[in-house]
């Protein structure tokens, strides 16, 4: 996934990939896809190749494999299930008792926040214990305390109609299912946005169809290229005013129509139109945009740009950025098509 080219980005980038595209035929569309869509000059090496072809055959759907915390970080709230007479051996089995108390489709989970003291040396007696609590507002936990001190582990859980935003563009708003179980601190930096109540600098900045090489429902039409265009439009969410700090790498799966995922560590990002399997899995998906909202993502794709050229390949820049505003989901949207478009193994 392509970043905006850099203008001071040193020429030894530059023939580094006439070095990698000039490599024998059968590696040829490799090393394309790597400079097309490969992020800023000074992100991490491994990422370069971030495109390249890995042989996956579908695409995934749902998340529920998926149970994932923030180290070193208490989330506050009233108990519904005492740590202190609940005990388990891993975070993960903690995070699983809480989604166990939401799992029906008639209303908010019994339990969203779970809390696990999981470091044997400094939780000392409370080592294994599972707090299990509900939030007043799932969009704002309560945290009590974070840092390397903190010896807990918290993450919280989305149930139906449950955590989904709405990104508000001039041409209609894109509802996002967010997926704190699969990218918790991906979607704790999302929150961070929400409660800033503007998120000035936020915008689509690239615009790429479908073409004719994928249909209606982003498969991947037979012997078609595979770019560009590359089905995706791209953008930003820094704020302006904020310091923006790395996200580490999260959840990584097949990216499949809707996805919503990191460039690199962000603020960069995009929502994908296809299902591309021909991706490595190395992008971060932090959510899913909501089915009936394609249609906008589809409007947006196709609004005139122009071309630039990063990295030595063509892009396609929008001739006016779109801006971008966070904003909570009414509560007369709870009954949204929640079904996301991606899924973890």
């Amino acid at each position: 996934m392509a970043r905006k080219q850099i203008d001071s980005e040193p020429s030894r980038y530059a023939s580094l990939i006439l070095l990698l595209m000039g490599v024998a035929s059968c590696t040829l569309v490799y090393a394309f896809l790597s400079v097309v869509l490969r992020p800023w000059a000074d992100s991490p090496v491994s990422e370069l190749d971030a495109s390249a072809l890995d042989g996956s055959s579908r695409a995934e759907v749902g998340s529920e494999g998926c149970c994932r915390g923030i180290e070193n970080l208490e989330l506050w709230g009233p108990a519904v299930k005492w740590g202190s007479d609940f005990k388990f051996n891993s975070s993960k089995e903690c995070c699983m008792a809480c989604k166990g108390m939401c799992s029906g489709n008639d209303g908010p989970c019994l339990c969203d926040t779970w809390v696990f003291c999981g470091n044997r040396e400094a939780c000392g007696p409370k080592f294994g214990e599972c707090w299990l609590k509900k939030q007043k507002d799932i969009l704002a936990p309560d945290r009590q305390e974070s840092g390397h001190k903190v010896s807990w582990t918290s993450g919280i859980i989305f149930g139906k109609g449950e955590g989904i935003v709405g990104l508000e563009t001039e041409y209609g708003t894109l509802h996002i299912k967010l997926l704190p179980d699969c990218a918790p601190h991906s979607v704790a930096y999302i929150l961070e946005l929400l409660a800033l109540r503007h998120c000035a600098g936020c915008q689509f900045y690239r615009a790429e169809s479908r073409g004719m090489y994928w249909d209606s429902q982003g498969n991947h039409i037979k012997d078609a290229p595979l770019g560009p265009p590359f089905a995706l439009i791209q953008g930003t969410l820094e704020a302006l005013g904020t310091t923006f700090k790395k996200i580490p790498t999260e959840d990584c799966p097949t990216i499949g129509r809707g996805s919503v995922a990191w460039v690199g560590s962000g603020p960069e990002f995009f929502i994908s139109l296809a299902n591309h399997q021909e991706w490595k899995k190395v992008y971060t998906v932090f959510g899913s945009v909501l089915p009936e909202d394609m249609e906008i993502a589809e409007k947006i794709a196709q609004l005139p740009t122009k071309l630039d050229v990063w990295n030595k390949i063509n892009v396609s820049v929008l001739e006016n950025p779109i801006p971008l505003r966070l904003r909570r989901m009414k509560k007369s949207e709870g009954d949204l098509n929640v079904v996301t478009n991606v899924e973890s193994e």
